[in-house]
């Protein structure tokens, strides 16, 4: 008898173009972990596969923007200071 694989995988659509996420289901908490391969650092979790999916969106829109944000510090085009009073915008 085979074990039924317990993940699925879906390409889901950012704002920064395609990525494969991969779904599992987690037996302890109930929902879904979901990882995108491509993305360093991009988990998530969802109580199920509708909002594990936009959480992973999330995920990966955030790590890419924290990159773009990291690589303009690291090349003095902005500066943040404990006194900004609000955050830069970047378009």
């Amino acid at each position: 008898m085979q074990k039924v694989s317990s993940k699925k995988t879906a390409v889901v659509k950012t704002r920064y173009g395609l990525f494969t996420a991969i779904f599992e289901v987690e037996p302890d908490m109930g929902g879904f972990v979901v990882t995108a391969p491509k993305m360093q650092g991009a988990v998530s979790w969802g109580k199920n596969l509708k909002e594990a999916k936009q959480m992973i969106i999330e995920a990966i829109e955030g790590s890419i923007e924290m990159g773009i944000i990291a690589n303009a510090a690291e090349q003095g085009n902005i500066r943040f200071t404990a006194r900004a009073k609000r955050m830069p915008i970047f378009t």
